[in-house]
């Protein structure tokens, strides 16, 4: 079998071609019309083709997968039997779950370093200045050989900066205390939404997103999203971070009989509200040549218009629920949708989305040689598993049968840049403190100090003195080669040492 069915009505029934999975799609209706069964019907499809998928739950119901649905009632029944599915069984999917927070699934992991300075700084709603503040940074962290795996290792590498601006500066480009502090506020802010769990190792490797179980059928990854969703920053570029890495690390192999890899984005507006244009282009750029890579990609969304104009052009394979035109944007949308559908003289389609009841949708899918098929009004077919949430126990039980649990549920922490920098500070602590032990000694020995001179290097009762304020500075600073080299010729030429 190479096509998954969707659904059918009298006279036609719609189904998505295999070879045509990778060109992308789009779920859209109401709340409460049927887009997460719509989405769960084609995940099954995709997984008995033996292709993995990776999907978001932001309402935990979509958990379910991971279960057989109960026996047929009546009224399942009386759908099966409209539908021609008279062998359809209950049947579980091959399930794992996933949570950034690592607590209703294995948790996810990126490094700093993974997500790099653009993503970050949407996260983290930095301003263009910000932004490039954040690259620079990060570019001397790769010139010193500085891993920064956590948010540890960015906060250390902050205050480095603010503590050198006027070094950094010279040799990178302005940065100023300002803008280090606004970014400093920024990581706080991000810190408090749970950032702190998702940034760390083990970090997730992709090949664990591209399973099959021992029969050949692909594993799907469910994401909780439950408390995610609401932290959209988070929610988007951990999503977008995913699939640009998809990008990056995935070889060129065109067409396939069958996708690689699809990944279905749930709530898809939080992926371009307030987006910069940049991002925007980013999105698009990866939409339109992952195809290449074998993945498909399938926004769910309660609008069309969700989805920017140049992104739903690429999407081919439409799953359109029920509409409700009660305000001007929703006219808005019902007529856009309208208008994006292959024409079928026997349908109004405009007229048909606001009226679809439950369960019922417009369909159209890419046939051969990828060209739309007519939309036509079906009724969508009923997944395998549960249709809605599970219980606390068949999750854990779930998770204890999970081919990667021991790879990343324990937290990894090595050597990184908050250790280094740490390490820095206490040595040159440590040599700071040991010059100020052995100065008095020296400069006493020295007949041609006067007792001011003493006083300014020294201190007194009433002031600090010259060396221990230095020695305070080096405590506070893990200093770069320059500054290094500045307090050690100072100290040198007071104490006598060579330089």
């Amino acid at each position: 079998m190479t096509d998954i069915f969707i659904g059918r009505n009298d006279h036609a029934s719609v189904d998505l071609q295999a070879q045509y999975g990778n060109r992308h799609g789009m779920i859209a209706g109401a709340t409460g019309t049927g887009k997460s069964v719509s989405l769960m019907v084609l995940a099954e499809g995709f997984s008995r083709l033996g292709v993995p998928c990776f999907l978001a739950d932001a309402k935990g119901d979509l958990a379910g997968l991971a279960m057989p649905a109960a026996a047929a009632g009546d009224k399942l029944k009386a759908r099966l039997d409209k539908l021609g599915l008279a062998q359809w069984q209950p049947q579980a999917n091959p399930v794992v779950f996933w949570d950034i927070y690592g607590k209703l699934g294995h948790p996810v992991r990126a490094t700093i370093s993974e997500m790099g300075p653009t993503l970050l700084a949407r996260v983290m709603e930095l301003n263009d200045t910000q932004e490039g503040v954040l690259e620079i940074i990060f570019k001397v962290a790769d010139d010193q050989g500085w891993l920064l795996l956590d948010l540890p290792d960015l906060r250390a590498l902050l205050g480095f900066a603010a503590e050198n601006t006027k070094d950094i500066s010279g040799h990178y480009g302005l940065i100023s205390a300002q803008s280090i502090a606004a970014i400093q506020r920024s990581l706080l802010k991000l810190e408090q939404d749970g950032a702190e769990q998702f940034f760390g190792e083990p970090a997730l490797e992709l090949a664990d997103l591209m399973r099959q179980d021992m029969s050949g059928r692909g594993v799907i990854n469910v994401l909780a999203a439950d408390k995610l969703i609401l932290k959209p920053r988070l929610y988007s570029t951990f999503l977008l971070w995913l699939l640009s890495e998809l990008f990056e690390q995935l070889p060129e192999v065109g067409d396939l009989e069958r996708p690689k890899m699809v990944f279905f984005f749930d709530e898809a507006h939080l992926l371009f509200d307030d987006a910069p244009q940049a991002l925007l282009q980013r999105v698009e750029q990866v939409v339109r040549l992952i195809r290449s890579k074998g993945v498909g990609v399938y926004f769910c969304s309660q609008n069309p218009d969700d989805v920017p104009g140049n992104i739903l052009g690429q999407l081919g394979n439409r799953v359109q629920h029920a509409l409700r035109a009660f305000t001007p944007r929703d006219q808005k949308a019902v007529k856009a949708a309208a208008e994006t559908f292959a024409s079928n003289a026997s349908l109004d389609v405009g007229k048909a989305i606001t009226q679809l009841g439950v369960g019922e949708a417009l369909a159209s899918t890419l046939r051969d040689g990828g060209i739309p098929s007519p939309v036509e009004q079906i009724l969508v077919t009923s997944p395998t598993s549960r249709i809605g949430a599970i219980t606390d126990a068949e999750r854990a039980t779930v998770r204890q049968r999970s081919p990667v649990g021991g790879k990343y549920d324990t937290p990894i922490n090595r050597e990184s840049a908050a250790e280094i920098l740490a390490q820095r500070a206490s040595e040159k602590a440590s040599d700071a403190q040991s010059a100020i032990k052995k100065a008095p000694a020296n400069i006493q020995q020295d007949s041609g100090w006067s007792g001011v001179l003493r006083d300014a290097l020294l201190g007194n009762g009433r002031r600090q003195g010259m060396i221990e304020a230095m020695a305070k500075s080096a405590s506070r600073t893990v200093g770069t080669r320059i500054g290094q080299q500045i307090v050690r010729g100072v100290l040198g030429s007071i104490f006598g040492g060579k330089r």
